[in-house]
């Protein structure tokens, strides 16, 4: 039972980070020239899974769950530049 917590919580958290990424940046960082930067989705998606990762000392969060989180959040990010790119709003 407590392996069946930690992976929809693993899940919940890579959702949540694409989607709050995507969305932030598609909403708040329109105008900021340098998120069209290649290298940005790989720098906040390692940053969401440093800032993140010290929960990983609570035992039903791990560090996969911090780098599910952080992969979530780059693809998101990087899903947000693209619609921007594409004129989506």
């Amino acid at each position: 039972m407590f392996g069946f917590i930690a992976l929809a919580l693993t899940i919940g958290a890579g959702i949540i980070g694409f989607a709050f990424a995507r969305d932030y940046t598609m909403r708040r960082l329109r105008y900021v020239d340098s998120t069209r930067s290649p290298a940005w989705p790989w720098i906040i998606g390692l940053l969401a899974a440093v800032v993140i990762s010290p929960l990983a000392l609570l035992p039903i969060i791990t560090t996969g769950t911090a780098v599910v989180f952080g992969l979530g959040t780059g693809l998101g990010t990087a899903s947000g530049v693209k619609a921007l790119r594409r004129g989506g709003s």
